[in-house]
């Protein structure tokens, strides 16, 4: 289970003359960062800066971050550290920066870069990425109305139901509900079912809202 930001937030400030844009993402791998970090700057290309950080995977194993021309360490580094402590993968910041003409010096840079990134964080919606488990149950046809409501009742996501010599339905629960899942429904149908795991793989089950 990990957090992440839903869809895309922008936001702005202005700091000592410098406008400040920072936008943040839901990115699932590093192409889609490389990506989103590309459309940022074909937004703004007179920008100044346009700095970055993201952690492209759920792991947090995949970290990049770039001061794009301000001094080493003062963007990148403090937009990366934002990320972390807010406990979010899957994310990516860009802040954008047009030079208002005044010099911020070293610790004003990593305030402004660290605060943007901050506030745009917390004003993003999050959400919450859980391991789901999903399985086909193949049943006769006087069983469809049994398991659909099932299905109600579980929380579960019907994501298909094929129709054929019986009727089988690809059913989508969290990982953690699969075995209470499964043998309660075994049970509503007396056992007069088949079920086949497909895969497991994460996804966002829980809209946080604004943290």
């Amino acid at each position: 289970m990990y957090l992440s930001v839903n869809g895309e937030c922008e936001t702005q400030k202005i700091i000592e003359k410098s406008r400040f844009i920072t936008i943040s993402k839901h990115i699932s791998c590093e192409q889609e960062a490389k990506d989103f970090i590309a459309d940022v700057r074909r937004r703004f290309p007179d920008a100044t800066h346009n700095c970055y950080a993201y952690i492209s995977d759920s792991l947090g194993n995949f970290p990049r971050f770039s001061d794009d021309g301000e001094p080493s360490g003062t963007a990148g580094m403090p937009i990366l550290e934002v990320i972390k402590n807010k406990k979010l993968y899957e994310t990516a910041v860009v802040v954008t920066r047009y030079f208002g003409g005044i010099k911020l010096g070293a610790g004003g840079l990593v305030r402004a870069y660290s605060g943007s990134a901050s506030e745009n964080l917390d004003t993003a919606k999050k959400v919450l990425y859980e391991l789901c488990s999903q399985s086909e149950y193949s049943v006769d046809y006087s069983c469809v109305d049994t398991v659909m409501r099932y299905c109600a009742e579980n929380n579960a996501s019907l994501i298909d139901t094929l129709y054929n010599d019986g009727v089988v339905f690809t059913v989508a629960v969290k990982k953690t509900d699969e075995e209470k899942f499964n043998s309660g429904l075994i049970n509503r149908l007396n056992g007069k079912l088949k079920i086949r795991k497909l895969k497991e793989y994460f996804f966002s089950i829980q809209n946080l809202g604004r943290q």
